[in-house]
């Protein structure tokens, strides 16, 4: 899965893409779930627009159905209930420099960056909604969510997780929001990004907790520090190797 993503280049994306970004955004490190965020919608697929991450299907009763909808599975989307009507015909593009996945180890899960080797923002294969709050008036504001489609992993990814998100190349961005691609194209989108334009760093684990949100997060792990064991401590004696 996709549980956590970086957007610092919000401007540069939006210049390499050609459309239009009415705010600036801050630069976020750690961007998490039922947060807004940056996002080219289909119905305006010339500009950026604030949407909440979590997908909320137009039939759900409760806003919170959407923290369990941050992914979309690529092979399923086009047929699960909450996320059919999106895929046929509420599409997006989710701007990012990279996303992060844990890899367990022995000691736990190991955090790392992923994005493209030369630092460029690219985007997330997504999926919007509309959904209006049925305890406030009818006139008032929908709230716009999105979902991020995800698929197997590449040959680099794999041995981070057995799950990465659809990166769509630049060039094919207009057809994945255009209503006139044939669902057989559709599909042919949602396949791993090459892994030769693709690297891998594994970084601080203050990146575990979404209130952290600055550069250091893609500082590099601490090194564990080994030490002898001193002969002066007995093997009946506590002692914590490593430390």
């Amino acid at each position: 899965m996709c549980g956590r993503y970086r957007l610092t280049q919000a401007e540069r994306f939006a210049e390499m893409s050609e459309v239009r970004l009415a705010w600036n955004p801050k630069p976020r490190y750690n961007i998490a779930p039922a947060q807004n965020v940056p996002v080219v919608l289909d119905e305006s697929p010339g500009e950026l627009t604030e949407v909440r991450w979590g997908l909320v299907p137009s039939w759900a009763s409760d806003l919170k159905i959407g923290s369990s909808l941050i992914n979309a599975r690529a092979e399923t989307a086009a047929t699960k209930p909450a996320f059919r009507a999106a895929y046929e015909k509420r599409r997006c593009l989710v701007p990012a420099d990279g996303f992060y996945e844990w890899q367990k180890s022995g000691s736990g899960k190991i955090p790392h960056h992923i994005g493209m080797t030369d630092g460029a923002p690219f985007a997330f294969a997504g999926l919007w909604e509309i959904w209006r709050d049925p305890m406030r008036p009818h006139d008032a504001p929908p709230i716009r969510t999105f979902t991020i489609i995800t698929g197997e992993p590449n040959n680099l990814v794999c041995s981070i997780h057995n799950r990465m998100p659809v990166i769509i190349p630049r060039e094919r961005y207009g057809e994945w929001l255009s209503p006139d691609t044939p669902k057989v194209k559709r599909a042919a989108l949602l396949k791993a990004f090459p892994a030769e334009q693709m690297k891998v760093e594994p970084i601080s684990d203050r990146v575990n907790s979404p209130r952290n949100d600055d550069p250091a997060i893609l500082a590099p792990p601490a090194p564990i520090q080994y030490r002898i064991k001193p002969q002066a401590v007995t093997d009946d004696e506590p002692w914590l190797f490593p430390p």
